[in-house]
């Protein structure tokens, strides 16, 4: 994994929505970008995506600093933030495109990420076990500009004000010293 002041992750966890608004609130992340990957259709859309035919994950791109926070602490949140127990589903978002996956940019970052899964099914850190995939980042698509920051332009949406509350405040509670707004 890089070590200046621009590495990559990309997670897929759930409907991207949520997962965009926790990793938009850590310090050191400059910006997260909601997508497609995973998948065969070139330049997907939304839709697509959606009917589950296309192979690809609602994903996130993080662009950050691993000098201000590193990928282990990108892990760390997003396995405290969504269930990576559960094959192909997140609450309500069922198929494939809501699998819990870590696309991996180098070696590194794939034997990082399945050392880390391996510690937390040791450690029986969840009553089941882990599913999460890794998988090698090949493409990423961004998503339609509407995507894009949805939870902050669109807070009073039912979906958001119902799914994205309760990882925020987890987020906040477990999590703090990683916030943004730690220390202001």
């Amino acid at each position: 994994m890089s070590n200046d002041k621009n590495a990559g992750a990309v997670f897929g966890g759930g409907c991207f929505w949520c997962v965009e608004a926790v990793f938009d609130e850590l310090r050191g992340v400059h910006a997260v970008v909601s997508g497609y990957a995973g998948g065969t259709t070139k330049n997907p859309t939304y839709e697509q995506v959606c009917g589950g035919l296309t192979g690809h994950v609602e994903v996130i791109k993080i662009a950050f600093d691993p000098g201000q926070i590193s990928f282990r602490d990108l892990m760390t949140v997003f396995f405290a933030t969504h269930d990576p127990t559960t094959l192909n589903r997140q609450g309500n978002d069922a198929g494939t495109q809501y699998r819990s996956a870590i696309f991996y940019a180098d070696e590194d970052q794939k034997q990082e990420a399945a050392a880390f899964i391996k510690e937390l099914d040791e450690a029986k850190t969840f009553k089941n076990s882990i599913v999460t995939t890794l998988e090698p980042l090949t493409e990423f698509y961004a998503a339609e500009d509407y995507h894009q920051k949805y939870f902050a332009n669109n807070p009073y949406q039912p979906y958001c004000q119902y799914m994205i509350p309760p990882k925020l405040n987890k987020l906040h509670k477990q999590f703090s010293q990683l916030l943004k707004s730690h220390g202001k």
